[in-house]
C-alpha cells in the first residue's frame, strides 16, 4: 500500500501536513461540537477524540512514506 501511495505522488511531507491538520481539525470539532450540543460536553469531547486519532495514522504513514523514499 505504501508503495501505492508512493507511487501516485502523495510524499512523507503530505502526510506529516495531514496529521499537523489532523490536530487542528480535532480542536475544531470540539469545540464546534461543544457549541451546537450546548452542556454535553461528553459528546463534544467523543468527536473531538475521535478525529484526533487521526494525526497518528497520518504521522504513522509520513514515516513508513520516508522510508519508501529512501528506497
Amino acid at each position: 500500500m505504501i508503495e501505492k501511495l508512493h507511487e501516485s505522488g502523495i510524499r512523507s511531507e503530505h502526510a506529516y501536513i495531514g496529521g499537523f491538520a489532523s490536530i487542528g481539525v480535532s480542536i475544531l470539532a470540539w469545540l464546534t461540537s461543544r457549541g451546537k450540543t450546548g452542556d454535553s460536553k461528553a459528546q463534544a469531547d467523543r468527536w473531538g477524540i475521535f478525529v484526533g486519532h487521526w494525526a497518528p495514522t497520518f504521522f504513522a504513514l509520513g514515516v513508513a512514506l520516508k522510508l519508501e523514499e529512501k528506497k
